[in-house]
């Protein structure tokens, strides 16, 4: 008997389906947990990661101090596009990987926008 795929898991599978990260236009993936905040730049046709951002990023440790975690997502944000800047990554398409777009998704990616990114 197969599993049933609760909540976020089915989501993700629906969103997958119709996502895809290509050369042009790869894809940013983002990752939540408790208390970090994940983001990837993929591109699916060659299976690579393009950028990587995070709380746990070095070009953020230090700067985060007493910013709740939606101030950190937003600084997750603006960090991710400028790396894609760095790399003339100018268009992503946001995979939200099942979370509701809602709080810290929606901070991440207004930053990433206002830095630049479009998606």
């Amino acid at each position: 008997m197969a599993m049933q795929l609760q909540g976020r898991a089915r989501r993700k599978l629906r969103i997958k389906k119709k996502i895809t990260g290509t050369p042009e236009r790869p894809r940013l993936s983002v990752f939540r947990s408790a208390r970090h905040i994940y983001v990837q730049v993929i591109d699916d046709t060659s299976g690579t990661t393009l950028a990587t951002a995070s709380t746990l990023s070095k070009d953020l440790k230090g700067t985060l101090g007493e910013d709740d975690k939606t101030g950190a997502a937003k600084k997750v944000g603006s960090l991710i596009a400028n790396l894609c800047k760095t790399k003339n990554i100018s268009k992503v398409v946001f995979d939200r990987n099942g979370y509701l777009y809602h709080g810290r998704i929606v901070a991440l990616a207004d930053a990433a926008r206002e830095a630049g990114l479009e998606f």
